[in-house]
């Protein structure tokens, strides 16, 4: 995540990061400061309890059915958590803007430990629902801040690298959520699912505390409450229809009439706020894109079907077949290598050959035949054909779900970028919610039914009945030998049933695929990292953050030494990387001394000496006692050096670097120019005159 989660990104000078202790290097990675690095991990430590609460309570449902009842809402378990992390993101994002993130951080961190105690100490379930949707409301807050403070810990340049350690972390939550849940579940209580967050959010809280320091800067907003309001009433009324028609109360009952009139009035009401709104929180305009419009139909539908096999597959895995809890985990994972493997390789060719619409037509197909074999799910199915079923699903949901942000960020204007990315990603934050709910409403129709036909014929024993069966999955142990296979088929049929059910939406994305039209990728668009594509992420950001953080993905697929090379060549020299690297700090420093660049970096003195003689030998430098500064000559070609930097920036930004760019393009690339020129806060201290401050 590169720069804020609204408004511009700081300035490297802004940042304040510590001194750093000494230069950069051609291909050698920078020193950061110890402060630093312990703020990035209290971040990494945060946004992992975030994203780790949207998977690891899966494999623990059945057992917190089993103990707490109401196998009828099992859905709204995960579904609380979703909405309400989706619906708070903008909010924090912009009030992170305006009141300083640090303490918003806190107050995140703080809000989600509550409720995940309250969530571990909840003794019925619609306790628990309640308490998940507390937690949801600081997880959201967790995502949006960690990222955003990033931007004012680092410089453009150097965030590549830290984009990596965050999309690490969700692509970790996606393999750590289900086994940790089941080995929380297995060896302690379900409730530890929840506890186990408390001691770490204290230790991020008190590293937030001591080490973080960034400075106190606003940006004024026009925070969007009643558009974010109305659109969070919209999801939870179209969800309550979904989860309680036909099963709770019947679809011409008052109450689901009601509810789905008041969805109406909601969406009426959302669309005329939002187009007087000074910063709605979903423009309008957007949806006037074609391509937006079907991608956002599209991540809706990912979001649905992903969530919801995640949801009920470790359900599937631990009645049907009677697995542990940890072992379900276990066998999920063939379905997050589909994910990882499809949309890592997926996003490498689209940045490679700038061809993109294949892989949302197959991704749809496939997801839509993944979900058509975990149908065919049955309990004598193998652990080899589940681990194939589940690569299968997950693989048609990776090949979509990394290029959909890349398709709506090539579609839009550059003023539209950042909104339109959060958009993309909100859409399938809000099918995620949709789909777990659906799914869960499918399920609870359906076992009444198949367990009332199991047992038409063949009589329960005393004390059991169809309903004990359906709100604790744990009594079927207890039947006599005959009578479990009846059970757990009518268990087996309606979860598989579930996803049939879901075959049909998959389909209409599939259909949907064909009609994307695939324009000319920008050159500065790249494939998202991770963060944006394997969890749901409605991340709200602005245009320059994600030119930004497509920039410096660049940069760190490049290497320092190739940049050096490039930028060599393009300015028409021959000389070595490290030769332009030494011109380049002088004509930022004034003066720099070899043997300490040489000294202070892993970089070999062999190679700063023979850097050092070709400046010499082409009079590009001399000395003045241990110093080496710029003749005239050199000071021409360093100027010419930088200017062939600033020109190949201007091209990454393709049909962007127009007539009309926005001065915050032309900061930017001034930014990363002079950055890779030599920051001052990269001069070796007996150059410097004053310490600086950032």
């Amino acid at each position: 995540m590169a720069g804020d989660a609204h408004g511009t990104a700081p300035k490297a000078s802004d940042a304040q990061p510590a001194p750093r202790t000494g230069p950069p290097t051609p291909g050698a990675p920078e020193q950061v400061s110890g402060n630093v690095r312990f703020s990035i991990g209290a971040l990494l430590l945060g946004l992992l309890l975030a994203a780790l609460d949207q998977t690891i309570v899966s494999t623990a449902l059945p057992t917190i059915v089993s103990d707490l009842g109401g196998l009828e809402h099992l859905s709204w378990v995960v579904t609380a958590y979703l909405l309400a992390s989706t619906a708070a993101t903008p909010l924090w994002g912009k009030l992170g803007d305006q009141y300083g993130r640090k303490r918003l951080f806190q107050l995140a961190i703080v809000i989600f430990l509550v409720g995940s105690a309250l969530c571990g100490a909840a003794q019925d379930m619609p306790q628990l629902i309640g308490f998940r949707a507390l937690q949801g409301l600081g997880g959201g807050g967790l995502i949006v801040l960690s990222m955003a403070i990033v931007g004012d810990l680092v410089p453009p340049r150097e965030r590549g690298r830290y984009q990596g350690l965050f999309g690490a972390v969700f692509g970790t939550t996606s393999v750590l959520g289900p086994l940790l849940g089941g080995v929380f579940t297995q060896h302690w209580s379900w409730r530890w699912v929840f506890y186990i967050n408390v001691p770490v959010g204290i230790v991020a809280l008190a590293v937030i505390a001591a080490v973080l320091h960034i400075p106190r800067r606003s940006a004024k907003h026009v925070i969007d409450y009643l558009g974010t309001f109305l659109i969070a009433s919209v999801a939870t009324s179209l969800v309550l229809v979904a989860s309680l028609g036909g099963t709770t109360w019947a679809w011409s009952s008052p109450l689901i009439i009601g509810l789905v009139v008041l969805g109406a009035v909601l969406i009426v009401a959302f669309v005329a706020v939002e187009r007087r709104a000074a910063e709605p929180v979903l423009p309008l305009k957007l949806f006037g894109v074609r391509t937006f419009s079907l991608a956002a139909v599209i991540s809706f539908i990912v979001g649905f079907a992903m969530f919801g096999a995640l949801t009920y597959l470790p359900t599937f895995l631990q009645v049907v077949h009677g697995i542990t809890p940890t072992m379900s985990g276990v066998h999920m994972l063939p379905m997050v290598a589909g994910m990882l493997l499809a949309s890592t390789g997926s996003g490498q060719i689209v940045s490679r050959t700038g061809r993109w619409k294949v892989f949302p037509i197959l991704g749809t197909g496939i997801t839509a035949v993944g979900l058509l074999l975990l149908h065919q799910l049955d309990a004598h199915s193998s652990t080899g054909v589940m681990s194939a079923f589940f690569f299968v699903f997950g693989l048609g949901l990776g090949l979509v779900m990394q290029v959909l942000v890349l398709i709506v960020q090539n579609a839009v204007s550059y003023e539209d970028l950042g909104v339109a990315t959060s958009g993309a990603t909100f859409f399938r934050s809000i099918g995620a919610s949709f789909g777990v709910a659906i799914f869960g409403a499918i399920f609870a129709s359906r076992l009444g039914g198949e367990l009332t036909a199991a047992f038409r014929e063949a009589p329960l024993p005393p004390g059991v009945s169809t309903e004990t069966l359906e709100a604790d999955p744990r009594g079927i142990a207890a039947l006599p030998p005959p009578l479990r296979p009846p059970a757990l088929d009518a268990y087996s049929t309606a979860i598989t049933d579930v996803f049939l059910y879901a075959v049909p939406v998959a389909l209409v994305g599939f259909l949907l695929a064909w009609f994307l039209k695939e324009d000319r990728l920008r050159a500065s668009v790249t494939a998202p990292d991770v963060t944006e594509t394997l969890a749901s992420n409605p991340v709200e950001r602005s245009s320059y953050d994600e030119v930004c953080r497509a920039l410096s993905v660049l940069g760190t697929r490049e290497g320092r030494r190739e940049i050096y090379r490039k930028i060599t060549d393009r300015a028409g020299y021959d000389l070595l990387p490290a030769a332009s690297w030494l011109l380049l700090r002088m004509r930022r420093h004034g003066s720099v001394e070899p043997a300490r660049l040489a000294e202070r970096n892993p970089v070999p003195l062999s190679v700063v000496l023979e850097a050092t003689r070709q400046v010499e030998i082409r009079h590009l430098a001399v000395r003045r006692g241990l110093d080496m500064v710029l003749t005239d000559e050199g000071r021409e070609v360093s100027e010419r050096l930088a200017r062939a930097r600033e020109e190949s920036l201007a091209e990454l930004l393709g049909d962007w670097w127009g007539p009309d760019r926005p001065t915050d393009l032309v900061r930017l690339v001034h930014e990363l120019n002079d950055e890779l020129c030599g920051s001052r806060g990269e001069r070796p201290q007996s150059e410097r005159t004053v310490t600086p401050t950032g």
